[in-house]
């Protein structure tokens, strides 16, 4: 039984869609004015293992990610390029499904523009005006939260306290410092969308009812998105769509990953502390990537260590290794159904994800002690396999990136091992030296082990 916990009950439940085997899934996407970086990563690859857990288990997930194609940033940074916001933005977001490809990230079924959307986001604003829950002033539109009685039920604030300490700016037409803008009026030299209330464009907020509701309608499973879109995104998306459409719970699920951290700072474009997703794949290889995330859960932060990914390689290569070494024995075979009852009871525990990494490792020790003994280990290794694409892992022979190639040689490695363990035998200490040193060299550690000499290829930064 798979239990989620949603940030809207704050409470861990059985996941139970409302139409199975169908699963309507919402993910918010990016403003694309900047390179993505891998804080996007983060997010992306765990709503990732999350769509592919779903579908593993017999769902048909349909999942839909917006892209925010028109924004205060995107324009700015127009602006200091030379270029119209429309390129720019359709240059990060060509580039973002690239890194997503790298990552081995699903892509969406559907992944509408905001620039595309507007015709149903002004219908949206529309019925909010008729429907008493929206206002427009001075050319712009806001929604009256004070209207809306349970706004705050996400983030779990309580509406008259967030009324008692908000101040209205002294140029500002809202009724109420709360009230947020569904409609921006155009100012010179902007892009434009002419609407009832004058030539202007869309808020941010509008953008992903309007689009959820075109999409997937009034009411879906799971709405995704990092903890930094809890409030007031998530929490105002909550208030104008149950305020169109009058049913409730908009979303069943509210699943927020934890935050990227870079030292005590969110990772974030506008603070400019950017580790680029193309630079850490090009480093270190995808599986690093989503080893490192799925190490932790989902819902905790995480702290950004180049020493954690390069590990995260280390153990990548572990498993690759234990996957894909070709078998020779003929002995008894690890009981592989094991590892993986304990995989799924992991995932079933809201995407417990490092304990289902536990699983995977174990299961790779166990392969090599069988392998080693002479054991058949070929289905185990096929299940290892089976369950890494669950967490979305190729789990390349060599771990990938830069190890890429070193399956080939293992024949040769293995050879030099045999020699080194001959010389050992007959103390000729300071030869097999030697060869140890000279495989270090070239990126080939081994380590002596109970079960025999046992060999890694270890990335090495270039100088």
């Amino acid at each position: 039984m798979l239990r989620l916990t949603s940030t809207l009950s704050g409470e861990k439940t059985e996941f139970i869609p409302r139409n199975p085997p169908d699963v309507l899934m919402y993910v918010c996407g990016i403003t694309p004015y900047a390179e993505s970086h891998v804080g996007h990563g983060m997010s992306y690859v765990i709503f990732d293992v999350a769509r592919r857990y779903l579908s593993h288990r017999g769902y048909r997930v349909r999942h839909v990610q917006n892209f925010t194609d028109i924004d205060d940033k995107i324009i700015a940074r127009a602006r200091e390029t030379g270029v119209t916001a429309a390129e720019l933005a359709g240059r990060y977001m060509d580039l973002f499904r690239q890194d997503m490809e790298s990552l081995n990230v699903l892509p969406a079924d559907t992944y509408p523009l905001a620039t595309a959307e507007v015709p149903s986001m002004l219908r949206m604003i529309e019925g909010l005006i008729e429907r008493g829950y929206a206002y427009a002033a001075d050319g712009d539109v806001y929604f009256r939260v004070g209207a809306f009685k349970s706004y705050g039920k996400l983030s779990h604030r309580a509406l008259e306290g967030m009324m008692a300490g908000a101040r209205i700016a002294p140029n500002e037409s809202k009724e109420s410092a709360l009230d947020f803008t569904l409609w921006k009026g155009a100012k010179a030299g902007e892009p434009a969308w002419d609407s009832p209330w004058g030539p202007g464009r869309p808020g941010w907020h509008i953008e992903c009812s309007a689009m959820s509701l075109s999409y997937l309608g009034e009411r879906i499973d799971i709405h995704g998105g990092g903890a930094d879109l809890i409030f007031p995104h998530h929490e105002n998306e909550i208030a104008q769509t149950e305020a169109y459409t009058g049913a409730a719970p908009f979303a069943q699920y509210w699943l927020h990953n934890g935050l990227l951290q870079l030292g005590e700072e969110k990772m974030s474009k506008s603070l400019g502390n950017l580790v680029s997703i193309r630079d850490v794949v090009e480093r270190y290889g995808a599986d690093a990537f989503r080893l490192f995330v799925l190490s932790s859960h989902y819902r905790s932060p995480l702290t950004w260590s180049e020493e954690g990914v390069a590990a995260s390689a280390r153990a990548a290569e572990r498993l690759g290794r234990a996957a894909w070494t070709a078998d020779g024995g003929t002995g008894p075979a690890p009981d592989s159904a094991v590892f993986r009852e304990r995989c799924f009871e992991a995932m079933d525990d809201d995407l417990n994800t490092p304990q289902a990494l536990a699983a995977l490792f174990d299961l790779a020790r166990e392969i090599n002690r069988v392998a080693g003994a002479g054991g058949d280990a070929a289905e185990a290794r096929a299940m290892l396999r089976e369950l890494a694409g669950i967490l979305g892992l190729k789990l390349e022979p060599s771990g990938g990136g830069a190890a890429a190639g070193q399956t080939d040689a293992a024949p040769y490695i293995e050879l030099i091992i045999e020699t080194r363990a001959a010389l050992r035998a007959e103390r000729q200490f300071a030869i097999a030296d030697r060869l140890r040193s000279r495989l270090a060299e070239l990126g080939i550690v081994l380590e002596d082990t109970p079960r025999g000499t046992e060999w890694r290829y270890e990335r090495r930064e270039p100088r």
